[in-house]
């Protein structure tokens, strides 16, 4: 046995097989990631299902006068600059301005914020949706199960938590009982993000979810739809894919996620070679 063989059974990632069409010498057994790697019991209640938030957002960007409550949510993606408060701040600022905020309501029942954590030049961002209850604790992102299944995943593809990686959310608090964010919410955060985003300069970015893939890319996004494809980001690639808690719930779409995250893989070489576009 190898000891990259030996190691992925160690994290309970199974044998091992070679994609008959894939460039790779070595690739995780679907099955292995979809059921061994994280076969543990669903987070409840964090991340519940989120689904009715796309409804919210497209009514609101259909109602003028919800839009002009909140004007960022609903703007183009390349118009979309952050505040003067959170335009020119460094990591140490930025990150005081977080745990700080009072911009929305979330910050009334939370524990922590959570900015994010990893490498602050990566090449890869990881964006999910919002805290869960033990990140709310922790103050760190995916932390729980979902974050034992999310760091399974990336192993799977040659990535560590901290190691050319940051992960982070949409949403930096917690909503109460873990219920779907709201439009408004994802609005007031999303400074934040942009923030992160312009500071750490990706590669890439794998989005996590409908609710985040939506705050960042500004469009009614459905995840089924959504994969394989890449999106942009002011001139970074977006890849969207289902979030971690999502698959706990639905364990069948694991290996879907799966296949998103070989296709993530395979945009950052193709750029790494010149031959990728957005």
């Amino acid at each position: 046995m190898s000891v990259r063989e030996s190691i992925l059974r160690e994290m309970g990632l199974g044998p091992i097989w070679r994609l008959r069409d894939a460039p790779d010498t070595e690739v995780p057994d679907v099955e292995a990631v979809a059921d061994a790697a994280v076969d543990v019991a669903p987070d409840t209640p964090a991340n519940p299902p989120l689904r009715r938030l796309s409804s919210e957002m497209l009514s609101m960007a259909r109602n003028a006068d919800v839009a002009a409550e909140a004007p960022a949510a609903l703007t183009s993606a390349e118009s979309r600059e952050p505040p003067a408060a959170a335009a020119d701040l460094d990591w140490d600022a930025l990150t005081q301005a977080i745990q700080a905020c009072r911009d929305c309501s979330l910050c009334e029942q939370r524990t922590h914020a959570v900015p994010g954590i990893g490498d602050h030049q990566a090449d890869w961002l990881i964006v999910g949706e919002g805290p869960g209850a033990e990140e709310d604790v922790q103050g760190q992102p995916f932390v729980g199960k979902a974050g034992k299944l999310l760091d399974a995943m990336l192993s799977a593809i040659g990535l560590a938590r901290g190691e050319n990686v940051y992960l982070t959310n949409a949403v930096k608090c917690r909503p109460p009982m873990s219920r779907p964010l709201d439009a408004s919410e994802l609005a007031a955060c999303f400074p934040y993000l942009s923030r992160q985003i312009e500071l750490i300069k990706p590669r890439l970015i794998v989005v996590l979810g409908r609710p985040a893939a939506q705050a960042l890319l500004n469009t009614d996004i459905r995840i089924a739809s959504a994969r394989g494809r890449c999106f942009d980001y002011r001139g970074i690639p977006v890849v969207v894919t289902y979030h971690p808690a999502y698959l706990l719930r639905n364990p069948l779409d694991k290996a879907k996620a799966w296949e998103d995250l070989c296709f993530a893989r395979r945009q950052m070489r193709d750029r790494s070679s010149g031959n990728g576009d957005t």
